[in-house]
């Protein structure tokens, strides 16, 4: 496919995408949030007198009644926000920056004044914000959440095969909790129109906000409607209905008109998820040429106390090698904080910056290329259940990278690489994968007689670019101009639209979008395949043509369909009935330590990534970019700090949560192996925006060790660390 500029590229550049929180509708009013200050406990009292002497403050609330404010339900246990809690609705503080009451004013001004000056009182208890704190209660996952899917994954006896290896590489890693600060803040618009309730916010998830909503209201779904045209940064933070919502739906219906919140930036930090520390424990055996005879991979993942977040971690890890012997095993650390959620590759970058670091780790203890000894352990068969992968390409995406890279001029030996600043340099290589997952969709394409085509899918423009790979679709399948077809998501007066997550967008929006074509033929009377004149074909019918089409994961039921309608996940993969679908990827990255301030700098990074056929070209180099960029920044940079005297997050700002910037880019350049994975779907495409992150923070750290000489164990690697 050809290369051309995404079709929404205007809009974004001149600001006319107008994104959830753009919306002023006449007569809107603004809310704020006062938070609790305490980690854990009850409120006794809440003062809100000065509040409400504000000049333009219309409304203080501090207690919803629970029968107008029903709970949402968590998402991974069948409801439908981000977690089970549904602040002010009792006097129980789950954690430090939980709402304790909503303020409403005819200006933002007012509305953040007032809420500055409620104050409350407490009864506190004791509380517990790490993995190791006392008063943290760790759960064996498989025995918390007895479900197929999440049990421990275990092949032989990995243990036995470790222990009697010639080789044994047994190390710990630590990974810190970490916020996506997306650009655009959480926040919406809410207001009733004729009854209907119509919410304007960046989601990734329309379905489930506009099922949650039903739910938490008593109204029935049909007397919703939700448009997130644009979400602006999702990054797994808007992947499911948000606390707001429900008590701005309410107010707006007190006071008879609009409501706009939009969070503060670091109440983001406490009411948004956010991506869970963990611990690592990586065993690997293997014979004295570095093949590998069995892992085992041991995680230690943060929860909260009202939710168990599953963990997933070596769902990937089990299958990056040909492993003979693999156990993995999950456990839950119930903390007192929000529920985390879903960040970018939420386990898979954490999962791999462990695993690939040791077998990082064990290629030095073999004297092995790093790069080689992974050739030497690739496999096409699933390690896991003994299917075929649908496509692999790992091994090419590592004999590319090393060749554009230069890797046969690395000199293995660590700190023996200098620049001519005199600064250390290390070159670092890691692999890494992601499951290929489809959800079902449903396409709906128009034809009308000015020869323009209109396609209302299932599917959230979070800035990955799914407009322009649906356009691209239909302009290549039809022979129209991309810029003849409008590509609507987000929305959910054309399709259900359930959540866009985990890569499977563009995976189950095209291949809907697909099936809509092979009807919208049909019903234009044209051939199967090659170019149509649509307004000719649209005459000849006429009247314009409009076609639905519902699509499904390989050996999913017919009632997904209806489970995805009605706001609830309906995930299918990365195992399905004849093989198991993964996207691969292998990062080269290139350090320079300074020697006296041992700053660390990524000047250059290669990234070669199989994910089938590459559907937008532009945007899918974009989406590698941005993936590398954020796992360097997670390698060097991004750490979320627990406070362990007063609960939530210390570091609750831009200003202290730092984030990678331009200054901080060097080249990264791009490549793919576009290789069509047509038994995963027919269109050939498997997810990118994920799989594009996970290994840049090994390869980083794997790059710092050749440069130095100096394993790290615990991300954000710091300058104290190397000091």
């Amino acid at each position: 496919m050809t290369d051309t500029r995404r079709v929404d590229a205007y809009e974004k550049v001149t600001g006319r995408a107008a994104y959830g929180t753009d919306r002023v509708p006449d007569g809107v009013a603004y809310a704020t949030l006062a938070l609790a200050r305490i980690g854990r406990g009850r409120v006794s009292r809440v003062d809100t007198a000065a509040a409400e002497a504000v000049p333009g403050v219309v409304l203080v609330v501090t207690r919803f009644d629970a029968e107008e404010l029903r709970g949402p339900g968590f998402i991974m246990g069948g409801g439908f926000s981000f977690q089970s809690l549904q602040p002010l609705v009792d006097d129980h503080i789950a954690y430090r920056g939980q709402p304790i009451a909503l303020v409403v004013a005819d200006t933002l001004v007012a509305a953040t004044e007032a809420a500055e000056l409620v104050t409350a009182e407490y009864e506190t208890e004791a509380f517990a914000v790490h993995l190791g704190d006392e008063g943290a209660t760790t759960l064996v996952q498989e025995e918390a959440i007895p479900l197929p899917f999440l049990a421990d994954i275990k092949v032989g006896d990995a243990d036995a095969a470790v222990d009697a290896s010639p080789v044994r590489i047994d190390s710990t890693y630590e990974h810190a909790a970490q916020h996506a600060v997306p650009m655009e803040l959480n926040g919406g618009v809410v207001e009733w129109r004729d009854g209907k309730l119509i919410v304007h916010e960046g989601t990734q998830n329309a379905a489930a906000l506009r099922h949650g909503l039903a739910q938490q209201l008593g109204l029935d779904a049909a007397d919703i409607e939700v448009r997130s045209p644009y979400v602006g940064g999702g990054f797994g933070q808007k992947n499911s209905l948000q606390p707001h919502l429900g008590p701005l739906a309410l107010v707006a219906r007190r006071l008879g008109r609009p409501v706009k919140l939009v969070l503060a930036r670091t109440q983001t930090f406490h009411n948004g998820s956010f991506r869970p520390a963990t611990r690592h424990r990586v065993r690997l055996g293997a014979d004295d040429g570095g093949r590998i005879l069995a892992a085992v991979h041991e995680v230690d993942q943060q929860t909260s106390r009202h939710d168990l977040f599953p963990a997933m971690h070596t769902e990937v890890t089990s299958r990056l090698y040909g492993f003979p012997a693999f156990r993995g095993r999950h456990r839950l650390v119930q903390t007192d904080v929000q529920t985390p959620g879903y960040m970018r590759a939420p386990f898979e970058s954490s999962a791999a910056y462990a695993f690939e670091s040791a077998v990082d780790e064990l290629a030095y203890a073999t004297g092995q290329d790093p790069v080689a000894l992974r050739l030497a352990n690739d496999t096409m068969t699933d390690p896991v259940t003994g299917r075929p992968f649908s496509t692999r390409f790992l091994a090419e995406c590592l004999r590319r990278g090393a060749e554009k890279f230069g890797w046969a001029d690395r000199n293995p030996e660590p700190g023996s690489m200098r620049a001519d600043d005199g600064s250390l340099v290390g070159w670092g290589v890691a692999a890494g994968n992601y499951p290929g997952s489809i959800v079902p969709a449903v396409a709906h394409v128009t034809a009308t007689a000015d020869g323009r085509v209109t396609v209302g899918v299932d599917g959230h423009e979070m800035g990955q670019g799914i407009r322009s790979a649906v356009a691209l679709l239909v302009a290549g399948d039809l022979g129209i101009p991309a810029s003849d077809v409008e590509v609507r998501v987000g929305d959910t007066r054309y399709a259900a639209q359930h959540l866009t997550a985990g890569s499977w967008g563009t995976a189950s929006a095209l291949p809907a979008v697909h099936a809509g074509l092979r009807e919208l033929r049909k019903h234009l009377d044209v051939a199967d395949t090659g170019e149509v004149d649509v307004a000719a074909a649209v005459e000849r019918v006429g009247h314009p043509v409009e076609v639905e089409a519902a699509t499904l994961g390989p050996g999913q039921p017919p009632e997904a369909v209806d489970q995805a309608k009605a706001g609830h996940l309906a995930i299918s993969g990365p195992v399905y009935p004849e093989f198991s679908t993964f996207s691969w990827i292998a990062h080269f990255v290139e350090v320079r330590v300074e020697p006296t301030t041992c700053r660390i700098r990524v000047p250059r990074v290669v990234s070669v990534v199989d994910c089938g056929r590459v559907a937008s070209p532009v945007t899918a180099a974009s989406q590698v970019r941005g993936g590398v960029v954020w796992g360097i920044g997670g390698a060097l940079r991004e750490g979320s700090l627990a406070d362990p005297r007063f609960g939530g997050f210390l570091n609750s700002t831009l200003e202290e949560y730092p984030i990678m910037v331009n200054a901080d880019v060097g080249r990264i350049d791009v490549d793919f192996v576009d290789e069509p994975d047509l038994r995963f779907n027919p269109v050939g495409v498997k997810g990118l925006g994920e799989v594009a992150m996970v290994g840049v923070a090994a390869a980083v750290a794997n790059a710092v060790h050749h440069a130095t000489g100096r394993r790290h164990h615990r991300l954000p690697i710091r300058l104290d660390d190397i000091l």
